[in-house]
């Protein structure tokens, strides 16, 4: 579940945000639901006082905890990915173990951030990206994204990571299927992470492969930037959701 929401400009705002964050984890909870929290630290505050966004999300992480539930911090763009990471390093420090991040397969230096993240066997979500980078930073080909995404899987599950594999790509599914065997891996090792209203035959295809599956839930009253920027990175994202709107059962 995603309160969708970033770059908040005031500590009302963020506050307004953590309310609403809060309430999603007292409902999983009392609805008894199998699902988390995944949140940006930019809408709890990060670029107005990294102090201020610590304790914001320090609190849902104890609330989390206190139901026994998990806490994922999403990545945003490259302006964030250092003080993403640090955050996620000192909450972990601080004993908080029921949180997670992301790292994004089209960006150059996330093999090196993966390698620091193996050692402190942090659960993550392993996505291509959502953001539009300089290519200097980003890797543009849509075959080197793959490349990097599949070589930063196995770094990941062979460091005894938890992976989230997040794709709707029908070539990573079918690699990291074939990963998976060859690692002779137990499910309870990774799953595989797809959007809400995507892709729903694959989605059940995986699932029906004996395979977990979580679907993504963003929403909220910012569904609209949100979309916008996800039809930028991947334009066929608009098919899907026509198709889910207009013929929701197939």
């Amino acid at each position: 579940m995603d309160v969708l929401g970033e770059n908040v400009s005031t500590r009302e705002e963020s506050l307004r945000a953590v309310r609403e964050c809060e309430e999603v984890l007292h409902s999983i909870n009392a609805h008894h639901l199998v699902a988390n929290l995944s949140i940006k630290l930019t809408q709890f505050g990060l670029k107005i006082d990294k102090e201020f966004c610590h304790s914001n999300v320090k609190r849902l992480l104890e609330i989390a905890s206190g139901y026994n539930n998990f806490v994922r911090i999403d990545m945003e763009d490259s302006s964030t990915t250092s003080e993403t990471l640090e955050l996620y390093e000192r909450l972990r420090s601080e004993g908080l173990e029921n949180v997670g991040v992301v790292i994004q397969a089209n960006m150059r230096r996330s093999e090196e951030d993966v390698q620091k993240l193996v050692s402190m066997k942090a659960n993550i979500r392993l996505c291509k990206g959502a953001y539009i980078e300089p290519e200097a930073i980003s890797l543009k080909g849509k075959e080197d994204i793959r490349l990097n995404y599949l070589k930063l899987l196995k770094i990941l599950l062979e460091g005894k990571c938890y992976v989230g594999i997040a794709t709707h790509d029908d070539f990573l599914i079918d690699e990291a299927y074939q990963t998976i065997q060859e690692m002779n891996l137990n499910k309870s090792a990774y799953e595989f992470q797809m959007l809400h209203g995507v892709r729903m035959k694959l989605r059940d295809q995986i699932v029906g492969d004996g395979h977990r599956l979580r679907v993504y839930v963003p929403f909220g009253r910012y569904w609209y930037a949100y979309s916008i920027r996800r039809f930028k990175e991947n334009p066929q994202m608009v098919r899907y959701v026509i198709h889910a709107l207009f013929f929701p059962g197939e």
